[in-house]
């Protein structure tokens, strides 16, 4: 299975229209393709994978997309995502991009611009390391990730980490996100079960 195979691209807009074009365009690309009529749905559907990026319009009714990002963060589901935005919507589709949105689309976009965005969500996707075990894992783990990983298993959030470890909270951040990726999890939680699994807790 080829690497758009693999990708899950999740389209979360409440125009029928905009969203069933974009579903097309996607998979006559070669794209896997789950459509969302809204954020509430989206978050009641998705499934964490670590093969999903998610193209999701900022303004729509009920839940925002600045309000499903934010549950997405508080979740720690680590989705690359794109903001699709009408002219009015820019400066929302700013701040979702400096809460950690990779961009925004404008309205109206081309064809070539919509891949090109998505493409770069595939690449931000996080390269688990294939290793044969846990044991391995942490093996590959540096002295610093590790202290990382026990503070996190210990429930601790990243600003705790910091103050204990006394390093920036964005230190902390970028251990997380490669400690996750060594053990090939998306979250604290599943971390925990992993080594719970193989004694390691």
């Amino acid at each position: 299975m080829n690497e758009k195979e693999n990708t899950t691209v999740h389209v979360v807009d409440d125009d029928e229209e905009i969203r069933a074009a974009v579903a097309l365009l996607l998979g006559a690309d070669g794209y896997r393709v789950q459509e969302h009529a809204d954020g509430v749905s989206f978050l009641a559907e998705f499934k964490p994978d670590g093969c999903s990026v998610v193209l999701m319009d900022v303004r729509m009714p009920g839940m925002d997309g600045l309000a499903v990002q934010a549950e997405l963060q508080q979740r720690e589901w680590r989705l690359p995502l794109v903001f699709i935005s009408g002219h009015g919507d820019i400066p929302m589709a700013i701040e979702a991009v400096n809460r950690g949105a990779l961009d925004f689309l404008q309205k109206p976009f081309t064809d070539s611009i919509l891949l090109k965005a998505v493409r770069l969500a595939i690449d931000s996707l996080p390269k688990s390391v294939e290793l044969s075990s846990v044991d391995e894992a942490l093996q590959s783990l540096t002295d610093r990730e590790k202290e990382v990983m026990h503070a996190v298993c210990d429930g601790h959030p990243n600003k705790v980490i910091a103050r204990l470890l006394e390093v920036s909270p964005r230190t902390v951040e970028i251990h997380r996100s490669r400690v996750l990726a060594k053990l090939d999890v998306q979250n604290a939680q599943q971390l925990v079960r992993r080594l719970m699994a193989a004694n390691k807790l």
